[in-house]
């Protein structure tokens, strides 16, 4: 029988299946801390700052699609999370933020480090309440949770530091609060109508993205029938390029022209979960129906003729058994050509130049797609990575991948068992109780550090979940970073070969034999960080010595350091 409120607390996350929480301990959150510390059954995960644990509970509940749990202390604690929880909000994934407040009687009088997290938290969350009094909490953690999970996205419940420590209201005990699954599909009358406009249409093109998740066979089924090529989007990479004859690329900012033209000569416009955000990439003046389990989404890119609400899944099954089946594969067949010769093209720019030649980050992308696991878990940062994991990492159904350059991946509800995402663990480059080997020169550590700045899903590097495979592809800006992430054990201080000898200082891998690396499909359980700098060349021999730190040039920004 729980005692206090925090012990409630504890009980319904675990009962809930809640199996760690990120965040720093703080005074105002000790009463619950502590109540963890007793139970002995939740994980606390302790991060080096609280926007580290804001972005790790967001790369958790990406990538199992269950409920992730951080806190943080009251004033800067709280608020330091409010990068993690846009990320998550963003993303669409199911995160409960647990934020201690200041003591009740002191709220409205500017305390010490006061502000007013109800308030702060209510544009990047679905639900954000303060509890008042103890009895209020059981309830508010109930209907927060099943806030974030139905809704997908953030919930916040502001808790003063001395409510933790109250004794427990009277009620019954917890209940497992889990994400449902509902059948959610349009109307009759707005699937026949949709079905109007298809039959009338000779060149219909499909954009498709992340909500095409679990829908990869309804997909393809309404390609063939319509004879049109699928253009995708960034963010349904992973859920819509394998296994599909009817590809024509992505669009967008980075995407390919095959998948631009296949928007611009259609004369229908079919949206498959997808929020789409460059408004100069969709055709002119042609019928657009829009596929999206939230109604409102549907229209905010473009003019909708026919609105579909409801997952793609769903709907897609409700609408082929009212579609003519189309024999005319010309716009399907112009648009797979061109995509061919994008293709191809795009290709000639990942050959390995000449011995001494500086070395195409093109290259290196697809190198790392020849080496890593069949499911293995990809990221990118933001700018050129992007660029080129979207390009040449190749998607195949069980990897997964996720970008810095995009809001997140919704829509994510399946199993992820033994696939878990990489720590980071103690300074990079350098093993514990050890100095650093020559030729790596780690930065400190410090939130204000770039080096050691939360990014997006990899900051799961400092949680406590180790995936078995992890790819992250980063651009260093600063300066050149020379280090690598082990994934749960001591840092390696030689870097590894890969099978065209790459680069150096390009893969650090763990303890771990040099010769695995050699092998293609066996780049297992690391993080990698690529910086793409045109100075870095390839170095002759098997397994390359670091660079000299001669040849780095050191930036205004790592003097100052």
């Amino acid at each position: 029988m729980a005692a206090t409120v925090a012990e409630i607390m504890v009980a319904t996350l675990k009962a809930s299946g809640v199996r760690r929480v990120y965040g720093i301990s703080g005074d105002s959150l000790n009463g619950f801390t502590d109540a963890l510390r007793r139970d002995g059954e939740i994980t606390w995960q302790h991060v080096r700052h609280e926007e580290a644990a804001g972005f790790a509970a967001a790369a958790e509940a990406a990538l199992t699609g269950e409920l992730a749990v951080c806190a943080g202390s009251c004033g800067p604690g709280n608020l330091h999370l409010i990068n993690g929880l846009f990320d998550a909000n963003r993303s669409r994934v199911p995160v409960l933020a647990i934020a201690a407040h200041i003591p009740r009687e002191e709220i409205g009088g500017g305390y010490f480090q006061e502000t007013h997290p109800e308030l702060l938290f209510r544009e990047c969350s679905v639900y954000c309440e303060l509890v008042s009094i103890p009895g209020q909490l059981p309830r508010v953690l109930e209907m927060a949770m099943r806030a974030a999970l139905a809704r997908g996205g953030v919930a916040v419940v502001v808790i003063p530091g001395e409510v933790f420590l109250a004794g427990a209201p009277a009620g019954p005990d917890p209940v497992p609060i889990r994400a449902t699954s509902p059948v959610v599909r349009p109307d009759q009358q707005s699937l026949a109508a949709a079905a109007r406009v298809l039959d009338n249409a000779t060149a219909v093109t499909i954009l498709a993205g992340a909500g095409c998740a679990g829908a990869h066979g309804q997909l393809i089924s309404l390609a063939g029938t319509l004879q049109a090529p699928v253009v995708h989007a960034l963010r349904g990479k992973e859920f819509v390029e394998y296994d599909n004859p009817y590809d024509v690329g992505m669009t967008g900012l980075i995407g390919f022209s095959s998948g631009y033209r296949a928007m611009e000569h259609c004369d229908a416009l079919v949206m498959l979960g997808t929020d789409f955000p460059y408004r100069p990439f969709y055709p002119d003046s042609v019928p657009v129906i829009q596929v999206d389990v939230r109604g409102e989404q549907i229209g905010r890119r473009v003019p909708v003729q026919v609105p579909l609400a409801g997952t793609v899944k769903d709907t897609v099954d409700a609408l082929l058994p009212l579609l003519a089946a189309k024999t005319d594969t010309g716009h399907l067949d112009r648009m797979t050509r061109h995509y061919r010769r994008a293709r191809a093209r795009l290709d000639r720019l990942a050959r390995p130049g000449r011995d001494g030649a500086p070395l195409h980050p093109q290259h290196i992308a697809a190198t790392i797609d020849k080496l890593a696991a069949p499911d293995a878990i990809f990221t990118a940062d933001v700018g050129t990575p992007c660029i080129w994991a979207a390009r040449y990492l190749t998607m195949n159904g069980t990897r997964d991948h996720h970008l810095r350059h995009r809001p997140g991946q919704p829509g994510l509800r399946r199993d992820r068992a033994g696939r878990r995402a990489v720590r980071r663990q103690g300074r990079p480059g350098q093993r514990a109780g050890r100095r650093a080997p020559r030729g790596i020169r780690p930065r400190r550590p410090g939130p204000g550090r770039r080096g050691h700045r939360p990014a997006g899903t990899v900051a799961a590097a400092q949680a406590h979940l180790r995936p078995d495979q992890g790819l992250h592809l980063v651009r260093d800006q600063d300066h050149l970073v020379r280090r690598g992430f082990g994934a749960g054990r001591a840092h390696q201080g030689q870097p590894s070969a890969t099978e065209h000898r790459v680069t150096a200082g390009l893969a650090w891998r763990r303890a771990a034999p040099a010769r695995a690396m050699a092998a293609p499909g066996r780049l297992d359980g690391v993080l990698i960080r690529v910086i793409w700098r045109g100075g870095l060349r390839r170095l002759p021999g098997r397994h390359p010595a670091p660079l000299p730190a001669s040849r780095y040039p050191r930036s205004r920004a790592s003097i100052r350091g």
